[in-house]
């Protein structure tokens, strides 16, 4: 029985030194590090200063599209949707315009 704990103890000493000495360790040179940071040279200069209006622009683009091709009228209100979808296209493409000014 002696025999039996002695072993446990020393398994657990064991267990927390390996623990200890993984947690403090720095990490090895070959191992994965994370990525290196960007170089100022490949971040544009001048980004896109509203990238969500031109996504959105394209996805009601791609929206009128759909329901300009497609095979029903959606209850009648497929011409009200593709007048209010040019609307809005509209209205970004001027919010975009007064950005720039």
């Amino acid at each position: 029985m002696k025999q039996i704990k002695t072993v446990c103890w020393f398994a657990c000493a064991i267990l927390i030194l390996a623990l200890a000495f993984s947690v403090s360790a720095p990490a090895a040179p070959g191992g994965k590090a994370s990525p290196p940071p960007v170089p100022a040279a490949a971040v544009p200069a001048n980004p896109e200063p509203h990238p969500e209006i031109r996504e959105a622009i394209a996805a009601l683009r791609r929206a009128k599209e759909h329901l300009e091709h497609a095979k029903h009228d959606f209850g009648g209100h497929r011409v009200d949707a593709i007048r209010a979808t040019d609307e809005a296209i509209h209205q970004l493409e001027v919010c975009l315009k007064y950005d720039r000014d």
